[in-house]
């Protein structure tokens, strides 16, 4: 097949911890064939969805892991699949390309289903199962979450389309800097924010929970360095090997239909406890750490699922 990877640059990444050149590098394996544009280089013209970009061979050679073409403009609609795996921020930028994905069905499978991810950003999707999530409230109205932070007294205060634990913050119930956060975050962004409460089994770990077409196939636990609340790998989050429990069993079967139904190939939850935080769909990550914690190959088992939607 022909493979297209929409996602940030390629040169800085880090080959032994990125999802998306582990999907690259397993594509390859497969004998398909690759190629790789940035989201800015995404265009609709006349009618066409096309890319600007290089075609792509990657190898596990540190500093010299990705081989381009010249750079060349192409139809996606003569690929077979396009990844959607830029990062957040989830913004008016991000939400255009969606809608300009969703253009090329059904000829064209793009992963995960652009209409879906622009209709279920993470911290938004965990609304549609209350039963499996802390006490949240989203809001931009400072008594509204003033009265939040009243009944629960310790929070988790967060920018609603942020991502790899950027701008989180705890305030316990001693904490007398909600109104100074609030002016920051209003200051600079429009969006809401989003308010948890806090959990304290996070100090032994916020599990990342990887589903592939719906199904759980593993986890890792994120552990927060000394004196973090966060736990995310980008922030110092320290990951080790765990296991599904019966209570990470019962959220994905609880969420794991929906997802497959809504085209949603390649997910990570992450799990404090016993309670469900987020439904990481933009561009999930994690499938490195997990391979070599449990000896799978998990970007096998979703291309085993790309492959069988496109036949």
């Amino acid at each position: 097949m022909k493979i297209a990877f929409q996602m940030d640059p390629i040169g800085p990444i880090n080959i032994d911890a990125d999802s998306t050149f582990r999907l690259a590098e397993e594509a390859q394996a497969r004998g398909h064939e690759l190629f790789y544009y940035l989201p800015d280089h995404l265009a609709f013209e006349e009618g066409r969805i096309t890319a600007r970009g290089h075609e792509l061979k990657v190898q596990r050679v540190p500093g010299n892991h990705a081989i381009l073409g010249p750079a060349q403009t192409i139809d996606l609609a003569d690929v077979d699949v396009v990844w959607l795996r830029q990062d957040p921020p989830f913004d008016m930028h991000y939400i255009t390309t969606t809608h300009l994905l969703e253009r090329l069905a059904p000829g064209t499978l793009v992963v995960n289903d652009p209409f879906w991810v622009r209709n279920s950003p993470e911290k938004l999707l965990v609304l549609n199962f209350p039963e499996l999530t802390p006490p949240t409230t989203i809001a931009r109205d400072l008594a509204t979450i003033r009265a939040f932070k009243a009944r629960h007294g310790d929070i988790i205060l967060k920018p609603l389309y942020g991502n790899g634990g950027a701008g989180v913050f705890r305030l316990d119930e001693t904490d007398r800097n909600l109104s100074s956060l609030y002016e920051l975050f209003t200051g600079f962004s429009r969006e809401p924010l989003i308010v948890q409460k806090y959990l304290p089994a996070v100090t032994k770990g916020d599990k990342r929970v990887i589903l592939v077409d719906g199904e759980p196939v593993g986890a890792i636990n994120r552990v927060p360095a000394a004196g973090e609340v966060r736990s995310n790998m980008h922030v110092g989050g320290r990951p080790e090997k765990v296991e599904l429990t019966e209570r990470d069993r019962e959220i994905c079967a609880v969420i794991g239909p929906v997802l497959k139904e809504k085209g949603q190939v390649f997910v990570g939850i992450d799990v404090i406890g016993d309670w469900l935080t987020e439904i990481n769909v933009t561009s999930p990550t994690g499938i490195q750490e997990l391979e070599r914690f449990d000896g799978i190959n998990v970007a096998g088992m979703i291309w085993d699922a790309i492959e069988a939607r496109r036949a």
